[in-house]
């Protein structure tokens, strides 16, 4: 009863662990951005379905399929190929899912984020929740920074297994991948005139209240220095070792960079007023 849709660009590294995690599904849709290495053989060679589209967002790259895609059953997983479906999870999902009310437009779940082959359970700030399992029809995506934010026409449930993620392909390539999400970051936060509603702080939804948490972190002066105390000291990073403090140290080198980019674009903007 559920279709699966994973996203890739260069994958061939995290590609064959992802559709591994995902053989009990006879659905499995690869929605790829044009990849130069051997990323379409193996997803053929899997079995899946292979789509491409020139990628111009996250938002645009989930709607786009949504649009284009004849799924084959209700209810979509969606993830990315450095992603992976635990037995249990792919087991609540079914079950969940053959009984859920019309009413709910989407799961929710949480994601277990390793680095460096550790899971950083405080580092990471779990648990981090996302929308993955939807019904197509009843959510939109919009583009927002670098990733995506969903608009769900119906209730979203929660799922209480976690979904894996891990990327191998290094420090020096998730370097490279975070400085290109610090500037896409930038340019969100400069264009965002949005209010903050203090009330969504203590919102019962936890992807409402985290959205207006990050706002609100946005106003901070010294947003490296607040974002490694947060989550290196008060959120426990420092439990997870030294993987985590560097972790932390390094997702705080970002915000940084983010912050300063930001600035930097709304001066450029009022001066060409």
């Amino acid at each position: 009863m559920i279709s699966a849709a994973v996203f890739t660009l260069n994958e061939e590294i995290h590609l064959p662990r992802c559709l591994e995690s995902l053989r009990e599904c006879d659905d499995v849709a690869v929605v790829d951005s044009f990849s130069a290495d051997r990323t379409l053989e193996i997803a053929r060679a899997a079995g899946a379905r292979v789509f491409q589209h020139a990628f111009t967002g996250f938002g645009d790259q989930r709607t786009w399929a949504f649009a284009e895609i004849s799924f084959r059953h209700p209810w979509v997983l969606v993830l990315d190929a450095d992603e992976r479906v635990t037995p249990e999870l792919w087991a609540e999902m079914l079950q969940k899912t053959a009984t859920a009310s019309r009413d709910v437009g989407a799961f929710r779940l949480k994601r277990r984020f390793f680095w460096e082959g550790r899971w950083l359970r405080r580092a990471n700030l779990y648990p981090s929740w996302m929308v993955r399992l939807v019904r197509p029809e009843r959510v939109r995506y919009v583009n927002r920074g670098h990733a995506e934010t969903q608009e769900v026409d119906g209730r979203v449930a929660s799922l209480d297994e976690d979904l894996l993620d891990e990327n191998l392909k290094g420090i020096a390539e998730w370097r490279r991948r975070q400085a290109r999400y610090a500037e896409e970051e930038a340019r969100f936060e400069a264009s965002d005139a949005g209010p903050l509603r203090a009330s969504r702080l203590f919102s019962a939804d936890p992807l409402a209240r985290r959205a207006a948490w990050k706002r609100l972190a946005r106003r901070c002066p010294v947003r490296g220095m607040g974002y490694f105390l947060y989550s290196g000291v008060l959120r426990g990073g420092f439990l997870d070792g030294w993987t985590g403090l560097r972790f932390c140290l390094e997702k705080a080198r970002f915000q940084r960079q983010i912050q300063r980019r930001a600035a930097e674009l709304r001066r450029e903007r009022a001066a060409s007023r």
